[in-house]
């Protein structure tokens, strides 16, 4: 025998030993799908309405069939109490419980903690429903019901993916965390304070955290390297002492509405312009290289218009509008309360009026900052107006974005397990959207954040007939699973 070849079998034998059985495990999935949708159709089945406190029991139920899911593959799983959310007439509800679950404790291995939410949007058959939103529902390999999407398969495709590796005696390639939420979808009330007083022992071992409460772009898989912020503001217009007949009062007094039309027209141009002194002159400026990537990544824009109904959009090739997506920042005037908004006809003149408007934050914005530029902004063109109604301008929310750096580990990390399961490489986007709870994370803990989704880009969150893929469902579980294997070679390559 050639005494010289053995150090190569025995090279060869030991990688062999060491090498992901990806594809047993990948199997393993395909082979319990059906569960899969069983379990998805179990948990759409819950009501867990955050914006409604009469759901309140629902989303406590929601809590509890989450936290026993976890309890029975034997993780150290614990709810956590958060307090209570006052309500607007003085009373007081409890909040859901927080869950938090640990799979492993091995201080040699990487900890990740995976965040995701079990609360959904409002959702009724009669507000456009082609099916029982709370009835998951396939037609042609899509699975419809409300949560469907936004979170409640990628939080169970998350614990399909720990579960994968117990069942078939595997040992997890990372240590595994999860925080599980009831509120997000109303502003995470309570979770702030609960990161904050666990910082230095639930989360003090945690090297990376991951969120998968976002979508694709296209067809080809993404990971999400930025949100925008949100600063939210109610401008109120105050006048008389009560609503006034338009026909005995009307030209005799000046309207708050009037008013209040007037000031929100000096907001942003007809072209999409921001007319706010000092609010575009603090965005971060666009780089070649960002200019790059966006002009690298797959999207339609044919598509995207039929997508949300139009003919038209603000801006005419792909990385304009993009760009304007992600980190640029735009207002929206989201409504008037005081407003009459009833079917028919009512002459009435509102007493007081309360606009409803947001600016998206990017980087390198200070929502501190944006908030004395609206403000100031607004009360000087109120009082050019000379008008003797009363002006106020509150800012409700201060969201500020969130930006990782596509180069980290992490995100390279991402990239290797989407080419190992769809074969091909991922687009890095940035989200419009808002997802206070990742800089939350990020400042508070002060760990490395990675976005990953599976949801589709036409799974219709928040929106009728929400949904997502038997296909993007079963492989993201499988991403997953690819994912914490990755991550596991961060610290091995580092050393």
């Amino acid at each position: 025998m050639n005494l010289q070849v053995l150090p190569s079998i025995l090279l060869l034998v030991i990688s062999s030993v060491h090498a992901f059985p990806y594809t047993e495990l990948a199997q393993y999935i395909d082979s319990h799908q059906e569960e899969y949708v069983e379990a998805l159709r179990d948990w759409v089945a819950i009501e867990s309405d955050s914006s409604n406190v009469l759901k309140r029991q629902d989303i406590h139920r929601m809590m509890e069939v989450a936290a026993q899911k976890l309890r029975l593959m034997g993780g150290n799983v614990e709810l956590v109490d958060i307090g209570e959310q006052e309500l607007p007439d003085g009373q007081t509800l409890a909040l859901p419980k927080v869950v938090t679950a640990q799979f492993g404790n091995d201080p040699n291995k990487e900890t990740v903690c995976v965040y995701g939410h079990v609360d959904v949007q409002p959702a009724k058959l009669e507000d456009g429903w082609a099916t029982d939103p709370y009835n998951l529902t396939e037609i042609n390999g899509n699975l419809y019901g409300r949560g469907a999407s936004d979170n409640k398969a990628p939080v169970l495709a998350w614990i399909h993916a720990v579960e994968a590796y117990q069942s078939l005696n595997m040992d997890l390639p990372v240590n595994v965390k999860f925080v599980i939420e009831g509120m997000e979808e109303t502003g995470s009330n309570g979770l702030d304070a609960m990161i904050v007083a666990q910082r230095d022992t639930f989360f003090s071992d945690v090297d990376y955290i991951i969120i998968s409460d976002c979508g694709w772009l296209s067809r080809r898989p993404a990971l999400t390297y930025g949100t925008r912020g949100n600063c939210y503001f109610f401008a109120e217009v105050e006048g008389p002492k009560k609503d006034l007949h338009s026909g005995v009062y009307g030209g005799a007094v000046i309207e708050p509405m009037t008013d209040l039309i007037g000031i929100l027209d000096t907001l942003i141009s007809p072209s999409g312009k921001i007319l706010i002194p000092g609010i575009r002159e603090a965005v971060a400026p666009l780089s070649d290289e960002e200019w790059k990537m966006y002009q690298d990544i797959q999207f339609d824009m044919e598509n995207y218009k039929s997508k949300i109904g139009v003919n038209q959009l603000m801006y005419s090739n792909k990385v304009d509008l993009l760009a304007h997506l992600w980190r640029y920042p735009t207002v929206t005037i989201h409504g008037i309360e005081g407003a009459f908004s009833d079917p028919g006809t009512k002459t009435v003149i509102p007493a007081k009026v309360t606009a409803k408007f947001s600016i998206r934050q990017v980087p390198n914005m200070d929502p501190a900052m944006v908030k004395k530029q609206v403000t100031d902004y607004l009360h000087s063109v109120f009082a050019k107006r000379k008008s003797p109604n009363k002006l106020k301008v509150t800012m409700v929310i201060g969201a500020k974005p969130w930006l990782a750096d596509t180069q980290h580990a992490l995100y390279e990390a991402g990239k290797a397990a989407v080419k190992k399961v769809f074969d091909m490489d991922p687009d890095l986007i940035r989200e419009g959207g808002t997802i206070p709870i990742a800089r939350t994370f990020q400042d508070v803990t002060g760990k490395s954040l990675v976005m990953m989704p599976i949801g589709g880009f036409d799974d219709g969150l928040h929106s009728q007939n929400e949904k997502i893929s038997r296909y993007n469902y079963i492989e993201g579980t499988k991403l997953f699973i690819a994912y914490l294997n990755e991550v596991a070679q961060i610290k091995k390559s580092s050393v």
